[in-house]
């Protein structure tokens, strides 16, 4: 690991444990009441930014074409990737031509000196390219100059352009003239209100779903839970079987009174081969003596997952969000895991796409956890959302 990515990482440790009060002291209360003032004056620029696209004081653009934007009001794992799919081959499915636009989360360029003299002394002008990740039957780009979502996304979504782009107006005006798109799912898109008209789905976490109720840098909130106004759907990710949602429902109908409820969980699908794509049964898990890996925000519910299906969890190793694997880390963890006579080393598909080619693995297997999103209540409002859009 990069001496600047470990120094960052063990800042964003720092700052979670104060925002959870996992870390106690007289400096940690100090640092507290900083984040809470610094939370409030958040506060106050979101809903001076929302009132300024109300009035029309910021300007809003149509496309001439449906938007669906799915997003959340948190921070973190709420599942929008599966979210993503699952709603792109449901559209894909009715005829519709479509395309998700991610802003491309800690994707790279090329020239790194490129991007530093762009952003520090603008001398060289901004790059006027789209980055098309995916023209729905070719992949054009890796992780590393994607993002990890829009990869994923392009990876598993055939007939469906992926583009990454800050800017959404462009990358929208592009994939239409392009690819004749008509219908745009904005990944992580419930903050960027330029684009209008538009369907918003959001995705409240069951097991988390507001944090403790402030916003950045105190807690989690993105922007205030009376902001679930704008949404027309929501969908309860992490949802169990048979469990009541009902508080949460009504929390969130104090602010909405209207949109529909989704309940969904993600279910494991199978084990895919990190180098070469094979696939294995869930149940080769069984009995088995495994490790974990990932850099993830919510880890506890991928290692549950390989607990639950049978796999004997000797070690779990936890990197921060979007952690990048050096070829060194790998190695490391799979020394580790040869002296604890692991059979197979399991991490998720997130993490995977950002992981090094190893020519040697110790003899120990290496998957992802393959998991799709699926409905478990409400899919008649899920097939009525769909129909709607296909129909307008």
């Amino acid at each position: 690991m990069g001496l600047i990515q470990e120094m960052t990482e063990s800042v964003q440790d720092y700052v979670l444990d104060v925002i959870y009060e996992r870390k106690q002291g007289k400096l940690v209360k100090s640092a507290r009441a900083f984040l809470r003032v610094l939370s409030v004056l958040f506060t106050w620029v979101v809903q001076l930014r929302i009132r300024l696209y109300n009035i029309g004081i910021f300007k809003t653009k149509s496309l001439g074409c449906m938007i669906v934007s799915i997003g959340n009001i948190t921070v973190g794992g709420t599942g929008k990737t599966p979210a993503v799919e699952l709603f792109a081959k449901a559209l894909l499915k009715e005829g519709r031509k479509v395309a998700v636009i991610s802003r491309g989360y800690r994707s790279s360029s090329r020239f790194r000196m490129k991007r530093f003299m762009k952003k520090w002394f603008l001398l060289i002008p901004k790059d006027k390219h789209v980055k098309v990740v995916s023209d729905g039957k070719k992949i054009y780009l890796n992780s590393y100059l994607a993002g990890d979502e829009p990869y994923m996304l392009a990876k598993n979504l055939s007939g469906v352009v992926v583009v990454a782009d800050k800017d959404r107006i462009r990358a929208g005006e592009y994939v239409i003239q392009k690819y004749g798109i008509d219908t745009i799912i904005l990944d992580d898109g419930y903050q960027y209100l330029t684009l209008n008209p538009r369907y918003d789905v959001v995705l409240v976490d069951t097991t988390n779903p507001f944090g403790n109720n402030f916003l950045l840098p105190r807690g989690i909130l993105r922007e205030s839970v009376a902001n679930l106004n704008r949404a027309n759907l929501f969908m309860l990710t992490k949802a169990e079987k048979g469990k009541d949602y009902t508080e949460l429902k009504n929390t969130v109908r104090q602010n909405n009174y209207n949109a529909d409820f989704v309940e969904c969980r993600h279910k494991s699908v199978a084990l895919v081969n990190v180098m070469d794509e094979s696939v294995k049964e869930l149940s080769y898990l069984k009995g088995k003596k495994v490790g974990v890996v990932s850099a993830i925000a919510d880890p506890v519910g991928f290692e549950n997952a390989v607990s639950d299906l049978g796999g004997h969890i000797v070690f779990a190793k936890r990197f921060q969000d979007h952690h990048r694997f050096s070829t060194r880390e790998l190695r490391d963890i799979l020394k580790s895991g040869s002296r604890k006579n692991i059979t197979a080393l399991i991490t998720t598909e997130k993490d995977a796409v950002r992981f090094p080619k190893l020519t040697s693995t110790r003899g120990i297997q290496l998957y992802y956890l393959q998991v799709k999103m699926e409905i478990i209540s409400g899919e008649d409002d899920f097939k009525k959302c769909i129909s709607s859009l296909c129909f307008r």
